[in-house]
Order: C-alpha cells, then sequence, then structure tokens
C-alpha cells in the first residue's frame, strides 16, 4: 500500500515519464569539450588525473569517501596578479589571495553544476578553507591539490614546497574537482622543473624554513605564516582565556595583534608572509624582468620584504629564533606556543617530522625506543643522527634511551611538560638510560 501511495506521489509520476539517462553524456567524457567548460567558466589552466594515477594513491581513499565512485580528477589553475602578492602591503597581499581563492571556488562551482545537469555527479572541494575542522590537527583538507596539479601537468613543485606552472609561475592558486566519470584523454607530468633554484626563496623566508639545501621546516612557515589560522589562533584565544584582567591581557598582546586578529576574523584570516611567493622568478610570463636585470629585481622585490621590520612569531628554542636573530635585525620575534600538538599516539607520530628542529639535533646520535600502553598499544623507534630523524615502526637496533608510556599520560607531557616529574614518580613513564637523553629528544621539538 505504502508502494502505491509513492507510486501515486506527483514528484514520482513526473520523474517516471522522464528519460533521465537521456541528458547525461556518453562516457568517456570528451577531454577537449570538459576543458573548455572549465576555460570557459573562469579556469586558466586545466589537467585531468584518473583516479587510479599512482601519484594520487596515499589520497585515493579520502577522494572516494568524499564522491563515492569518483573516477577522475580535474585540476585547474587561476592566476594571481604577481605584484599584490610582491607588495610588502600585507593587506593588498592578502586581498588578492582571498579574491582569488574565492574565484577559484566559484569556478569549481560552477563547472559542478554544469556537469550535475548533465547527470554527472561531481563536487568541488574547497581551495583552501573551509576545511573538515573536526580532525584538526591531523589531516583536515579533502584533497591535496599539489599533487594533483603535479600529475596533471600543471606545474612542479619548487623548494619553496609552491607548484611553479611553467607559464604562470607561482602566481597561481590551485582547484581540484572530484567527478564520477571517466575522460577520453588524460594529462602526464611536465617533463622539466620550471623551479630556478635561484634560492631567493631561501633569502626571503622570515622563518628559515626553506633550506639551501631543500630541507623544509614546515613548523617554522607554520607558526608565522598561520599565525592568524587554526592553532595560531587557538594560541591567541588562550591568552584570552589566561589573562587576568584587560592590562594582563595587553602586556601578552598589542593593540596591533588584537587589531589584526579582528581583521582575520571580520575578513578573512590573513598569512603573514608567503614571500617565497613573492619573490620568485620562475615561469615563462614572470622571468623576463629577472633575466634582463637581477640586480633591480632584489632592490624592488626581495630586500623592501626582507628589511621590513615585523614581528616573526616562533616557537621558543626552534631554528626560527635563531634564523631571525642572525639573518633580519630588523625583525624582531615573538614566543608562541607550538600549536600543532598530538592527541593520538598516531598523530604523534605523523606529527614528529614536521616539528623535528634539525639545528637543535646537530650534536645528537641517539636511538629512542619507546613503547606506548593503555589506550593505544605501539612500539617505535626514533633516531636522530647528523641532524636527520627517522621513525619507524617496532623496535630496531640498540637503544640509548628506552621510554614506556601510558599513553594518556604521555600525551598530557607533550602538552605540559611540568607533569613528567609527577608521572615518574607514578610510574605512569619509565626511563631506561641517561635521562638527558629524553631532555636532548625534546630540545629536538620544542613546544
Amino acid at each position: 500500500m505504502a508502494r502505491n501511495r509513492l507510486e501515486d506521489h506527483p514528484t514520482v509520476v513526473q520523474a517516471r515519464s522522464r528519460d533521465r539517462t537521456a541528458a547525461r553524456p556518453a562516457e568517456p567524457l570528451d577531454a577537449s569539450w570538459l576543458r573548455q567548460l572549465c576555460l570557459d567558466a573562469g579556469a586558466d589552466d586545466v589537467g585531468f588525473v584518473e583516479i587510479g594515477r599512482p601519484d594520487i594513491a596515499d589520497q585515493r581513499e579520502d577522494l572516494d569517501a568524499a564522491l563515492p565512485g569518483v573516477r577522475t580528477l580535474i585540476s585547474f589553475v587561476t592566476r594571481m596578479n604577481r605584484q599584490n602578492i610582491r607588495t610588502p602591503a600585507r593587506s593588498v597581499a592578502n586581498l588578492e589571495f582571498h579574491h582569488t581563492g574565492d574565484h577559484t571556488n566559484e569556478i569549481g562551482r560552477q563547472v559542478v553544476g554544469e556537469l550535475e545537469a548533465l547527470g554527472v555527479r561531481a563536487i568541488n572541494p574547497a581551495m583552501g578553507f573551509p576545511m573538515e575542522m573536526d580532525k584538526f590537527p591531523r589531516k583536515a583538507w579533502v584533497v591535496s591539490h599539489k599533487p594533483v596539479a603535479v600529475a596533471a601537468g600543471l606545474g612542479k613543485m619548487g623548494i619553496h614546497r609552491n607548484v611553479i606552472h611553467p607559464k604562470f609561475g607561482n602566481f597561481v592558486l590551485l582547484g581540484t574537482i572530484l567527478v564520477d566519470a571517466e575522460v577520453s584523454e588524460y594529462t602526464r607530468p611536465i617533463e622539466y622543473n620550471p623551479c630556478l633554484e635561484c634560492k631567493l626563496c631561501v633569502t626571503a623566508c622570515p622563518t628559515g624554513a626553506i633550506a639551501s639545501d631543500g630541507h623544509f621546516n614546515f613548523s617554522a612557515c607554520y607558526t608565522h605564516n598561520y599565525r592568524e589560522f587554526m592553532g595560531g589562533f587557538g594560541d591567541w584565544a588562550e591568552q584570552v582565556a589566561e589573562s587576568r584582567d584587560a592590562h594582563d591581557y595587553r602586556a601578552r598582546v598589542s593593540d596591533s595583534e588584537s587589531a589584526s586578529m579582528w581583521q582575520s576574523l571580520s575578513f578573512g584570516a590573513n598569512y603573514k608572509a608567503a614571500y617565497c611567493m613573492s619573490v620568485c622568478p620562475a615561469g615563462e610570463d614572470v622571468i623576463g624582468p629577472w633575466l634582463d636585470d637581477r640586480k633591480a629585481h632584489l632592490t624592488q622585490v626581495v630586500r623592501p620584504l626582507t628589511d621590513k621590520e615585523e614581528t616573526v612569531y616562533v616557537v621558543e628554542g626552534s631554528d626560527a629564533e635563531q634564523h631571525v636573530a642572525a639573518r633580519f635585525p630588523n625583525k624582531r620575534t615573538k614566543h608562541v606556543a607550538m600549536s600543532l600538538r598530538a592527541h593520538s599516539i598516531d598523530g604523534l607520530v605523523e606529527g614528529l617530522p614536521l616539528i623535528f628542529q634539525r639545528e637543535q639535533a646537530k650534536d645528537m646520535s641517539a636511538t629512542y625506543h619507546f613503547t606506548f600502553t593503555g589506550d593505544e598499544s605501539r612500539q617505535i623507534t626514533v633516531t636522530i643522527r647528523d641532524r636527520e630523524l627517522d621513525v619507524a615502526e617496532g623496535h630496531h637496533g640498540e637503544a640509548d634511551l628506552r621510554v614506556t608510556a601510558d599513553t594518556r599520560t604521555w600525551l598530557a607531557f607533550l602538552a605540559k611538560p611540568s607533569t613528567l616529574a609527577w608521572a615518574l614518580v607514578r610510574r605512569q613513564i619509565k626511563l631506561h638510560g641517561s635521562p638527558r637523553l629524553l631532555r636532548d629528544f625534546g630540545r629536538c621539538f620544542p613546544s
């Protein structure tokens, strides 16, 4: 009886009268048609990646969860106005980031709408934000746009970890559309890297996050550039909560910092730097002036950023703190808390390479065996040698220090190191080896 009532519903009757398969185009979707659809929507370049491509294998589970049955990724770029990004006036640069980001999201939304009208399922995850913040501080983004863009032939990663488009340089933002249909022709990575290895990004980075040997200090970049995003906002909120009164708050947070946080809350979170992108001369449309007069590029683009008087946010005892003091006399540091805090052992293991400070480990050579018990049972080996970090599952080799810890207690210790003594007394953390090695370990991961 219920089925008969459903079949008699006007919406069902109307739907049954249609040929609902006629509108969906035949597969595979024509690549030329799909490319033009994206260009007409405002994209500046487009590529296609099949879901089975090994280059994005580590994303496949998450992508299929976002759009079950996804078979193709459309990768596209939108150009930014270069001078807006290059100016020391970060309000201008952030306006460009925000407007181009909105444009990128609107392109994705328009293409998805066109495909949906044809009966093709598709979604367009955000260019940047919003993200799945219930997963923070672990992976909160739906898709990692950069590896997709590289696989699609839209550029290569430079040493500054930005995708450099062969024509537009790194002055682009990236978008990805997930589609449940195959495409007639997929694009492939380009055969060369547009990165010139000029190392201007190394020179300009205020935190020293980019090293000339290719090393990247993620936490240094994240702590400063994303001060008014995610974890940095959380640290500011804790300053508000911990302040005894208005006078105490003003002693912790300057008037300009409060105004800047208000601005980020009102008009979109502001990046503090992104100087690596500003100074990059790579790309066919970008390189000409640099080739003609490199001295002028240094004078007009690089030095206004390196000489700028500003606050650089650093974790106390970090490589970034030392770098600012050594390289930038016009910049001042301010200590903030490490906001990449682990809430699980899985998160801890994933995060160790991100917060490792290799200059703090320059005199170290030690192997650590960790055994975690309680809520999460896991064994890992951490080796620190020659300024390099290695994290491996299980116990390997001879340990210089063996640490056995209850999971909850260890995570609480990481959040508040002062709890260590009590944990040792209660035997919730046990050490076999010199306690000095635990101190040395902590120096490499300042909080």
